[in-house]
């Protein structure tokens, strides 16, 4: 039945089990939790897309944090200071 399934998915524009297995493969190696982790190389399906969405919120809130402390750097320093001048240049890099 998978067989009949592949050469549907394959005809239409549905993704086949075979490319899904690969997408989770790839996935996994992404995360550092499940990458650093021997026993996860068999992890399930639902446990690698649970632990990218836990990896994809700890980076929004990395990056929320990061804003945070930028703009308070930002306000603490004079705009034509050579500090600034630096920060803007990594800022539109």
């Amino acid at each position: 039945m998978s067989g009949r399934r592949s050469r549907q998915a394959t005809s239409s524009s549905r993704i086949s089990d075979d490319q899904i297995v690969e997408l989770i493969s790839k996935l996994q190696q992404l995360l550092p939790e499940l990458r650093n982790n021997r026993r996860s190389n068999k992890a399930s399906a639902s446990k690698v897309l649970q632990e990218t969405c836990n990896y994809i919120r700890s980076l929004h809130r990395e990056v929320d944090d990061l804003s945070d402390r930028l703009s308070q750097l930002l306000s603490t320093i004079d705009a034509e200071s050579p500090e600034a001048a630096i920060i803007r240049s990594l800022i539109t890099q």
